[in-house]
């Protein structure tokens, strides 16, 4: 069993042309001994986002706090504190912070994707 505080783990910062503002942690994976999926922690800073992109894999999001939009399909769709996202693989998606404050979700992908 593993019981933490996802700050207590170091986060891997992106802060380029395509992904701006953002912290991600993995807060279990396959150093936990988690062999299916992996369980990942971002906070997107105000005006920052997620590059937009797409892959083979799953995944579903849980956003914790803050105010963000989630892309599919040519369209921007808001998301707040309780907000449940599923992106079936292959969809094209993007994450951005459209609030003042940090958004903050935690994302579960299967464990054959890159942990971060």
């Amino acid at each position: 069993m593993k019981i933490i505080q996802y700050t207590d783990i170091m986060p891997v910062l992106f802060d380029s042309g395509l992904a701006k503002g953002i912290a991600g942690r993995v807060v279990i994976g396959k150093n936990d001994g988690a062999n299916n999926f992996c369980m990942r922690i971002f906070e997107v800073s105000p005006a920052g986002n997620s590059p937009r992109h797409s892959h083979d894999w799953e995944h579903e999001i849980f956003i914790h706090s803050g105010a963000g939009e989630v892309y599919n399909n040519g369209n921007w769709t808001p998301v707040t504190a309780g907000s449940v996202v599923f992106i079936p693989g292959g969809e094209e998606h993007q994450i951005r912070n459209a609030g003042k404050e940090l958004l903050v979700f935690a994302c579960l992908v299967p464990s054959k994707a890159p942990e971060l």
